[in-house]
C-alpha cells in the first residue's frame, strides 16, 4: 500500500475572526477595561486595555488631523517601546498601513524601505544602540532643517512629509510623539468612528520587509484578516486566555513580536510585557519573575542566553507554563532545559514566514519532546499545506520537498512588485516557502533546511540541520551552524562553525572524529571554526550567507580555497 500524500488541512471548527485590528482593540477595551494590556518594564509604564485604547485613539485622531488619508503608509522605526504599540493600534484605527522598519537599518536601507512603499510619515526613536536615527535621517533629508512639520520636501525621500520623534525635544522639521495627540484635539469621536468604519478586513494594514538575503528587501503586504486570525491561533496553540502574561522578548518590528506578541495578547485578553528595548537575558528573567509571566517568546539563542545567565539559578520562574520558540531549530538539550529548568512544560515550536502572517505550523502544549525538537508541529486551523517535488506534484508522506502553504494567512503580495509576487504565490494561491520539509502520516511537519541552504557535495544532498543536531549533542558545543563552501572538485564542502560551552574546547580533529562514527562520511564537516558568536539578524536568526562569505574569504587568504 502506497504512502498517503503530504497534504494536510487545518481544523475549521473554530470560525475565523471577522474583525479588523481596530475592532479587536475596541473589543478588548470593552471586555477587559481594567485588566493590564501592556507593560513596558524599561519605561516603567503600565496601561490597561481602556488606557491603551484611549492613547491609540488620541494618536489616531492626530494622524487624521495630519491629513493622512486611508491607505497612507506610516513607518515605525524604533526598538520595543510603549510608543510602538500605541502607533500600531492608532494606525489601524485611522485606516493607515503600518510599515515596520528594522531598528538595525542603516541610512541606505531606510531610504530603500521608505521609497519602496511611499511612506508619508515616519515615527522614529532618537537612537538605538550605536545608531543615531536623527543623524541618519538628516543625511537622507537635509531639507528637514528648513522644513515645517508636515511640509518636508526631500529629494531623496519624495513621499515623506511628516517625521514624528519619540522622546526628547523635536529638532527642526519634526514634531514630538505627544504633539500628534495634541493635534487630534480638533478631531471628534464620530470622525474617528467614521474612518474606522471604512476599513475592510482584506484591506492592507501592515508592510513587513523580508530579510533581503537574496536581493533588496521586499515589502510583504498583510491584511487585517491575515494578522488578527494568525494572532488568535498562535494564542490558541499555547492555551492563552485572560490572565495570562506574555513576556515578549522579540522585536515588535517583526511579525513574531507584532502579531504573535502584541496582537495575540489583544485578541486573547493576555498581558504583553516588554522587558527591554531589545533582548537582554537579565532584564528578561527579571521581568518574568516580577510580573509572574506565564509565557515567554524567543528564538533558541535567546533561551540559551537566559539559561546561561549567571543569576539564572537564583531567579524565580515558577509562573512559566508555555511560550513560543521559533526562528531556528531547537537543539534537544536546549528544549529539555527550557522544560525542566524554566518550567515551560507547554512551550510550543512555531514555523512560518513573514509572507504567511507568520505562523503556518505549531506544536501543541501536550506534544512530547521528540515532536517539539524534531518537528514544527501540525498545520494551523484554516490553512492547507503540502510538500511537492521539483515537478510540482505532491509527494508521499515522509519524502522531502518544498513546503507550500495556502489559506487566509497568505499575504496579498509584495508591495508594487507583481513579478516577484508571481514567483512566490502561484495562480492557485499556494505560497512557495522555499523551505524543504516532510509531512508524516500524523500531519507533523519536519523542516530539513532551506532550499538555498541545501549542500550538494559530489552529487550527495546534505541537509545542514541533521549535522547541526548531532553537533549539539556534544557536551563541549553550545551552538553550531553548518553550511556549504564552494569547491571546484566536489561542488561544495561541508563547513561547521561552533561556539563551545564555557570552560571547554574542541579541536577540528576531535569534532570530525565525533561525527565520523555517527554520520555518513560525506556529511562530516571538512572545515571547522570555533567562534565566540554568530552573525545574527535582529530577530536572532543566524545569517549563514555572512558566515559563508567570511569563511570563503578566510580560506582564500590561507590558500585553501
Amino acid at each position: 500500500m502506497s504512502n498517503p500524500l503530504s497534504l494536510v488541512r487545518g481544523d475549521t471548527g473554530t470560525p475565523l475572526f471577522e474583525l479588523t485590528i481596530g475592532q479587536v482593540l475596541g473589543r478588548a477595551a470593552a471586555s477587559w477595561p481594567d485588566d493590564i494590556a501592556v507593560v513596558s518594564s524599561h519605561q516603567d509604564i503600565r496601561l490597561t486595555f481602556r488606557e491603551l485604547k484611549a492613547a491609540a485613539d488620541r494618536m489616531a485622531k492626530g494622524l487624521i488631523a495630519m491629513r493622512l488619508a486611508p491607505g497612507a503608509r506610516i513607518g515605525i522605526w524604533s526598538p520595543n517601546r510603549i510608543e510602538w504599540v500605541v502607533t500600531q493600534y492608532a494606525a489601524a484605527r485611522a485606516g493607515l498601513i503600518l510599515v515596520c522598519i528594522n531598528p538595525a537599518y542603516r541610512s541606505s536601507e531606510l531610504e530603500h524601505a521608505l521609497n519602496l512603499v511611499g511612506c508619508e510619515a515616519l515615527v522614529m526613536a532618537e537612537r538605538f544602540k550605536t545608531s543615531d536615527y536623527v543623524a541618519m535621517l538628516r543625511e537622507l533629508a537635509p531639507e528637514l532643517d528648513a522644513a515645517t512639520p508636515g511640509g518636508l520636501r526631500a529629494a531623496r525621500l519624495p513621499a515623506l512629509r511628516w517625521v514624528v520623534l519619540i522622546g526628547g525635544a523635536s529638532p527642526a522639521g519634526m514634531i514630538g510623539f505627544d504633539d500628534v495627540a495634541a493635534r487630534g484635539a480638533a478631531v471628534d469621536d464620530p470622525t474617528l468612528d467614521e474612518r474606522q468604519a471604512t476599513v475592510g478586513l482584506d484591506d492592507p494594514t501592515n508592510i513587513q520587509f523580508t530579510s533581503g538575503t537574496t536581493g533588496r528587501p521586499k515589502g510583504a503586504t498583510l491584511t487585517h484578516r491575515n494578522l488578527v486570525n494568525n494572532a488568535f491561533f498562535n494564542g490558541q496553540r499555547q492555551g492563552l486566555a485572560r490572565g495570562d502574561i506574555v513576556c515578549v522578548t522579540v522585536p515588535l518590528y517583526h511579525c513574531f513580536g507584532m502579531v504573535a506578541g502584541s496582537l495575540c495578547c489583544m485578541v486573547t485578553g493576555a498581558t504583553a510585557v516588554y522587558p527591554s528595548l531589545s533582548f537582554e537575558p537579565g532584564p528578561t528573567l527579571e521581568a518574568v519573575a516580577r510580573e509572574r509571566c506565564t509565557s515567554v517568546y524567543g528564538v533558541p539563542t535567546m533561551f540559551i542566553g537566559m539559561l546561561e545567565h549567571p543569576d539564572f539559578a537564583d531567579i524565580e520562574l515558577g509562573s512559566l507554563r508555555t511560550g513560543i520558540m521559533g526562528g531556528a531549530p531547537c537543539p534537544e538539550a536546549v528544549m529539555r532545559s527550557v522544560i525542566d529548568d524554566m518550567g515551560m512544560t507547554g512551550v510550543t515550536i512555531a514555523f512560518g514566514m513573514t509572507e504567511t502572517s507568520p505562523t503556518s505550523f505549531q506544536t501543541g502544549t501536550g506534544d512530547d519532546i521528540a515532536h517539539r525538537v524534531e518537528t514544527v508541529g501540525r498545520v494551523h486551523p484554516h490553512i492547507e499545506a503540502k510538500v511537492v517535488g521539483t515537478d510540482g506534484e505532491i509527494l508521499p508522506c515522509g519524502e522531502p520537498g518544498e513546503v507550500l502553504v495556502r489559506g487566509y494567512s497568505v499575504m496579498r503580495g509584495y508591495w508594487d512588485d507583481a513579478p516577484r509576487t508571481r514567483e512566490a504565490i502561484d495562480e492557485d494561491r499556494w505560497m512557495h516557502t522555499g523551505d524543504i520539509g516532510t509531512i508524516d502520516a500524523d500531519g507533523y511537519c519536519r523542516i530539513v533546511g532551506r532550499a538555498k541552504d541545501l549542500i550538494i557535495r559530489g552529487g550527495e544532498n546534505i541537509y545542514p540541520r541533521e549535522v547541526e543536531e548531532l553537533l549539539h549533542t556534544h557536551p563541549a558545543i553550545a551552538e553550531a551552524q553548518v553550511f556549504g563552501i564552494a569547491d571546484a572538485r566536489l561542488g561544495e564542502k561541508v563547513c561547521a562553525w561552533v561556539r563551545v560551552t564555557e570552560g571547554n574546547m574542541i579541536t577540528a580533529d576531535e569534532l570530525r572524529a565525533f561525527c565520523k562514527t555517527r554520520l555518513s562520511h560525506f556529511k562530516v564537516p571538512e572545515h571547522v571554526r570555533t567562534v565566540d558568536a554568530f552573525p545574527m539578524t535582529v530577530t536572532g536568526k543566524p545569517q549563514k550567507f555572512l558566515m559563508r562569505e567570511a569563511m570563503q574569504a578566510e580560506l582564500l587568504a590561507e590558500g585553501l580555497h
